[in-house]
């Protein structure tokens, strides 16, 4: 008698700037963590749908190529960034299952042939799973989409997480460049500016308090939301990653931020989160 797999949770992770991928810092060894706790908890997941802050598009889009090739969309960095592959298999069947998820849900989408991993994808899942053993479906999707749309995308692809799917949602708590890059860059280990700190709080403690009705409504009710978030497309996957997880707690799992303000925290959703959370405070010991 086979047993049927534990769902797994939704998770949203900060990607950073795309120099973790050579410098990974906490939130690297965070995500070298994440795939072995998922694996531990769970089963390694048969394939992944990701939803990345860099692939946006007018209405959703899955891109169901067989194979991804590694997208560097990015410029004026190290050349040993560029040098980095992660060309996964893609899971062009899967994309008539979720197509088919966001239609019963009353949603468009468009299944296009082509692929691509955009470093929203591409630098987390290089650490969370090196070998590049998991296929992976690319969901684009609009920027223009409120909060609460998004989530009920998200809503839209819960039943995923029963069938072995992991939903991943790739971007950053925050996210203001302007900060990072300015005239007076701060360095990396920057200590943390008040605003950025009292706007991960609020999120954090919101979250655990699964008040979704605050955080659909973050950017009038969330402490300094337009200076951390100046545009907020990189906070928008957090709320697919919610939606499928919308039944559970939303947990964090991983707090710290560089550069003083560009956090890098990562949530876990749905009933399920609490078994990651102590899959990865389980740290296996080092060999």
């Amino acid at each position: 008698m086979t047993s049927t797999p534990a769902p797994l949770p939704s998770v949203f992770v900060s990607h950073g700037s795309p120099m973790i991928a050579i410098e990974p810092g906490a939130a690297g060894a965070f995500l070298r963590r994440l795939g072995p706790a998922l694996d531990r908890a769970f089963e390694r997941p048969r394939a992944i749908v990701a939803v990345s802050a860099h692939s946006l598009t007018r209405e959703p889009v899955l891109l169901a190529a067989r194979e991804h090739e590694t997208v560097h969309d990015f410029g004026g960095f190290p050349d040993e960034l560029y040098r980095l592959r992660y060309d996964a298999h893609g899971a062009p069947e899967l994309a008539q299952r979720v197509g088919a998820l966001l239609a019963q849900a009353g949603l468009p989408s468009h299944v296009v042939e082509h692929g691509g991993l955009d470093h929203g994808i591409w630098v987390p899942l290089r650490f969370a799973y090196p070998d590049v053993d998991v296929p992976v479906l690319p969901l684009a999707f609009p920027p223009d989409w409120s909060p609460a749309r998004l989530f009920a995308l998200g809503q839209a692809l819960a039943p995923l997480r029963a069938e072995g799917v992991l939903v991943l949602a790739s971007g950053s708590i925050t996210h203001n460049l302007r900060m990072v890059f300015g005239a007076a860059r701060p360095p990396a280990d920057a200590p943390e500016v008040p605003q950025s700190a009292a706007f991960r709080d609020w999120f954090a403690a919101r979250s655990a308090a699964a008040d979704w009705p605050a955080l659909l409504d973050y950017r009038a009710q969330a402490p300094h939301a337009a200076l951390m978030h100046p545009s907020d497309e990189h906070l928008l996957p957090w709320y697919v990653a919610a939606g499928a997880g919308h039944e559970g707690p939303a947990l964090r799992v991983h707090d710290s931020l560089t550069y003083g303000c560009l956090g890098m925290d990562a949530y876990a959703f749905g009933a399920p989160a609490p078994a990651l959370q102590a899959a990865l405070d389980a740290r296996p010991p080092s060999h």
